[in-house]
């Protein structure tokens, strides 16, 4: 897979796995997540960083993951560990890793200078190892776009991390959701802008499932790429809200159809059904072709 592709690949859903579990993290694949973001930081107690990287390690050099992606997060940037994590991250052939605390474009920066050097170190292609950043402030928020913007021959994208928010905001979780709004909508038009994808954070009341459908279907809405997970029973519901409508999926055809028949001929602007329709209507398209796919519900031809 090229690494353009692996920059813009389906990723719906990211489930949570603490490294210091080895019995967790070797055969998490098979509950179908789009992506794996196996925890070095807050789901690892201090004085177990070292086997939880042990653990990491051995996992990424022996399991096959069947092509789910897997990220790594990492350690904050004012802790002693973030430099052992990334070379462990590296040199396991994880598919890339996540900033805990990112708040700026130089925090990008320094990580982005360790993986050059650990893929040297361990004989990695050069840019192989992507990254994402976890938004978890007021400033990390407010420097949104220059974090998506640091390094996009490597970054995925970036995702709210509402518990920290929450707590450097002074407010606390409520149903509605309107306490993290503001952060969730900035973060997202910094993403779209910069051209990276998006990420909800997770949803921890495993018991609500009314709620977490809630939650989802507003975040779909708002055009987030996926959300943050901690637990395999939450996946097919995100994968069933994210799943396009039967509908969504003709126009998607259609549009697609017309846009190959019509750049053939060099035509740029044509109509669909009586809508105009340029180039910047077929990422979208594509988008929903891509995703009915991955919902295993298409049955074309694209």
């Amino acid at each position: 897979m090229s690494n353009e592709r692996r920059l813009k690949r389906l990723r719906r859903t990211m489930m949570f796995l603490s490294a210091q579990r080895p019995g967790l993290i070797k055969d998490a694949y098979i509950y179908g997540a789009d992506s794996l973001m196996i925890d070095l930081e807050d789901a690892v107690a201090e004085n177990q960083k070292d086997s939880a990287r042990f653990s990491l390690y051995n996992a990424l050099k022996t399991v096959d993951y069947r092509g789910t992606e897997v990220i790594v997060r990492i350690n904050a940037l004012d802790t002693p560990h973030w430099q052992e994590d990334i070379r462990v991250v590296v040199a396991g052939g994880a598919d890339g890793l996540r900033i805990a605390k990112c708040e700026t474009k130089q925090d990008v920066f320094t990580i982005v200078e360790a993986i050059e050097k650990a893929e040297e170190e361990f004989g990695r292609e050069p840019g192989s190892t992507l990254i994402m950043a976890a938004l978890e402030s007021p400033l990390a928020i407010l420097n949104a776009y220059e974090i998506c913007t640091a390094c996009p021959e490597r970054m995925i994208g970036v995702a709210i991390s509402g518990g920290d928010y929450r707590k450097t905001m002074g407010t606390k979780y409520y149903p509605d959701g309107y306490e993290i709004f503001a952060g969730r909508a900035n973060m997202l038009v910094a993403a779209r802008a910069a051209g990276v994808q998006c990420f909800d954070t997770v949803f921890t009341n495993l018991d609500d499932e009314e709620g977490f459908r809630k939650e989802v279907q507003l975040i779909k809405e708002m055009g987030f790429d996926g959300k943050s997970l901690i637990s395999p029973r939450q996946i097919a519901i995100v994968h069933e809200i994210f799943a396009p409508t039967e509908k969504e999926i003709r126009d998607a055809e259609k549009i697609v159809r017309a846009w190959r028949e019509n750049e053939a001929k060099g035509v740029g602007v044509f109509t669909v059904d009586g809508k105009m329709i340029d180039i910047a209507f077929i990422p979208g398209a594509e988008r929903v072709i891509e995703m009915a796919k991955a919902s295993g519900i298409y049955e074309g031809d694209l």
